[in-house]
């Protein structure tokens, strides 16, 4: 459904018009003055996956990597926050 609203209307309700138009699919001509100015329309819906489509691609996608826990391990083990973050590593400078 297609509604006009003014400029003023939109610098106060935007977040609401944004909404209404992702989740019931409204547009709107914004005016100034009277006279339209612009439209705002959802954009066209990007397909969507489904559940049968994402469990072929993972059964197609092969046996997992025995390593790769391990190796998520060592990553989440090497990942420190530094004692000051502010301090001038060597050869950054």
């Amino acid at each position: 459904m297609e509604h006009r609203v003014s400029a003023t209307e939109i610098a106060r309700n935007l977040g609401d018009i944004l909404n209404r138009v992702r989740c019931k699919g409204d547009a709107f001509v914004v005016e100034r003055n009277g006279k339209p100015i612009a439209r705002i329309i959802p954009l066209p819906a990007a397909p969507h996956t489904s559940v049968r489509d994402a469990l072929t691609a993972w059964r197609a996608a092969g046996a997992p990597d025995p390593a790769f826990a391990g190796d998520l391990e060592r990553i989440g083990e090497a990942d420190r926050i530094p004692e000051d973050a502010w301090a001038v590593r060597p050869g950054s400078s």
